[in-house]
């Protein structure tokens, strides 16, 4: 099982309530696609088994701090890479998503920003926006539970 989550916000409510989540629900891999904002927010993200890999987002700060915490597990974004035989395109703002469908390159295509909660099949790839983890904006928080092998997703409030 993967997490997919994004703006985080230094909500650390809500951060810590993810990772019970993910530690409940086996996951192996958590996503996040951007705006960590502060250097201590990563790090309830990198305390369990579980790999981790991110994509820098508009509001995060304090760059090299963050990619000094996550020893190197947060990428510019867009970020392109292969897990688990998965093709995939990880972005904070979706300025490349359509291209990414268009293309049909990827199996998914993971995005934050927005702070709306979307996921939708086209073709063959798999799009999700978790929505916004911090639940500032909308006043719900959210993150996305995929697993892998069957493209099956639960939208999880926490």
């Amino acid at each position: 099982m993967w997490m997919v989550i994004s703006d985080s916000h230094d909500n650390m409510e809500k951060i810590n309530k993810a990772m019970e989540i993910a530690k409940d629900h086996d996951v192996s891999m958590i996503f996040h696609m951007g705006d960590f904002v502060s250097p201590f927010a990563i790090l309830s993200f990198l305390k369990e088994e579980m790999k981790f890999i991110g994509v820098f987002g508009n509001n995060d700060g304090d760059r090299l701090l963050l990619q000094k915490r996550a020893n190197g597990k947060i990428m510019r974004s867009p970020h392109w890479l292969d897990v688990e035989g998965k093709h995939m395109y990880l972005m904070h703002e979706p300025q490349a998503l359509y291209s990414g469908i268009k293309s049909q390159l990827y199996d998914f295509i993971f995005f934050g920003h927005t702070h709306r909660l979307t996921i939708k099949q086209y073709g063959k790839t798999l799009v999700i926006n978790p929505g916004e983890s911090c639940g500032y904006l909308t006043g719900k928080a959210t993150c996305v539970l995929l697993d892998p092998k069957t493209s099956e997703t639960r939208v999880i409030e926490l």
